[in-house]
């Protein structure tokens, strides 16, 4: 099969001496400007403009409550970093010793508020520039009773920004602006920030013309981010598949849980085909195996 082929290359290193290839992130810039709209600004988002959701049909009115709780201007940084570190959650960082790898760049983004604590130190890292929060974790910590072990677990993030998706759905907005409350009346250094759907739908346009045309996961989205706002994009924890491409050996979900995966590399997934194909161009970097 063509696609073993391919991963195989990916596993052997074939294009690890890669030349950064500016092509990609000049169009992402161009088409999606994640520099400017991935996050809800109060100088993008004015009093009384209308945020429709991605995720679903409607729209909100932006109130001066909602507008209090965005960012006062753009987070990122004016010109783009030289390393940046795109952390998955795939169970082939268990082993890895990546974490020192991860936290040698410049800015480092992580997905779904991940455990960084010492035991996973050695593999994962701890640097932490940006990190997104699903709505099912939102929903799973509703914030309605206690909120003290909520922002016990951020603090490992420290001044992080955690990147809510609050306006994908109407039902996400409370959730999120709770998050928002909890964190200032704690005095928590992590910074609360909004997904843009206008953003979401840029992104989903750009790619879709490239034949990707299911809902990008939240991994997809920051990889993207990352190409724009950063020179050299090494992703870590991204492989899809059930087996060690390198050790052979059963690999779990994720690097913090014991739950096997059950995905077969008889298939590739659309998103990792893309990132393949981002790797064989010399767009991004994709680590497996151990780092030395």
């Amino acid at each position: 099969c063509n696609y073993l082929l391919r991963l195989s290359l990916l596993v052997e290193g074939v294009n690890d001496g890669f030349l950064h290839n500016c092509q990609v992130s000049n169009l992402l810039r161009s088409t999606c400007q994640g520099y400017t709209k991935a996050v809800m600004t109060q100088e993008n988002t004015p009093v009384g403009s209308q945020i429709v959701y991605d995720g679903a049909k409607g729209n909100t009115s932006v109130t001066s409550d909602i507008f209090d709780t965005l960012a006062k201007k753009n987070p990122f940084s004016s010109k783009p970093w030289d390393t940046c570190s795109v952390v998955g959650n795939g169970g082939i960082l268990s082993n890895s010793t990546c974490g020192e790898m991860i936290d040698s760049a410049q800015f480092v983004i992580r997905c779904n508020l991940p455990p960084v604590e010492s035991s996973h130190l050695k593999d994962v890292g701890k640097k932490t520039g940006l990190v997104t929060a699903n709505p099912s974790i939102l929903n799973q910590n509703g914030l309605l009773d206690r909120r003290r072990p909520f922002v016990d677990s951020m603090s490992h993030y420290k001044d992080a920004l955690i990147l809510l998706p609050a306006f994908t759905l109407s039902k996400n907005i409370q959730p999120s602006l709770r998050v928002v409350y909890t964190i200032e009346e704690s005095l928590s250094p992590i910074r609360p920030v909004f997904l843009n759907p206008e953003y979401i739908r840029n992104l989903h346009s750009f790619w879709s013309s490239k034949g990707l045309n299911k809902r990008l996961s939240s991994g997809f989205m920051v990889a993207s981010l990352a190409l724009e706002l950063c020179t050299n994009v090494h992703l870590y924890g991204f492989w899809p598949f059930d087996q060690h491409p390198l050790l052979q050996q059963p690999l779990n979900n994720h690097y913090y849980d014991n739950i096997q995966s059950k995905k077969k590399v008889h298939a590739m997934p659309d998103e990792f085909d893309h990132l393949l194909r981002l790797y064989e161009q010399g767009v991004l970097k994709i680590h497996l195996g151990e780092c030395v």
